[in-house]
């Protein structure tokens, strides 16, 4: 088998196979700082609970999966105790889903691992890959955190 030349690969493709490998890296080292089980289906679900309390079924449609789906991604994360399930406040009968300090942790830990990866400095790569998102027609999904689960 011949040897690959990176500079022979187009963009996207590169661009999918290192964002792979970070995030192999990044949840890698959440496991290793004690944040086992944690998947990275699981950080689909936790964007839509940084700044929010949504019910399973506003969950799904966020996330565009079956209420089922999004309600086992929630049980998942009760199970690992970074989320909690509360009921509404103007009805006890809807219950709404948040993170648990441990939850905020798993996201600070995420974020401060992600910016140790950066590639300072280059912010030509980023431009490049913004772009990229531009011309795909990807930028307005991304900024709206409506990333497809799979």
């Amino acid at each position: 088998m011949s040897a690959v030349d990176l500079m022979d690969i187009d963009l996207a493709t590169l661009a999918y196979l290192a964002g792979s490998s970070a995030n192999d890296a990044i949840l890698q080292r959440l496991h290793e700082i004690g944040h086992e089980g944690v998947r990275v289906s699981h950080g689909y679900v936790i964007q839509h609970l940084i700044e929010g309390a949504p019910t399973v079924s506003e969950l799904g449609e966020l996330l565009g999966v079956t209420q089922q789906a999004a309600s086992k991604q929630l049980l998942e994360l009760e199970r690992l105790g970074y989320v909690t399930r509360e009921p509404d406040r103007t009805d006890s009968r809807i219950k709404r889903a948040g993170l648990t300090d441990r939850g905020r942790r798993l996201v600070e830990d995420s974020r401060r691992l992600r910016g140790e990866l950066d590639v300072h400095g280059d912010d030509a790569v980023k431009r490049a890959l913004i772009r990229l998102l531009d011309a795909t027609g990807g930028t307005e999904t991304v900024l709206k955190r409506r990333v497809a689960t799979a």
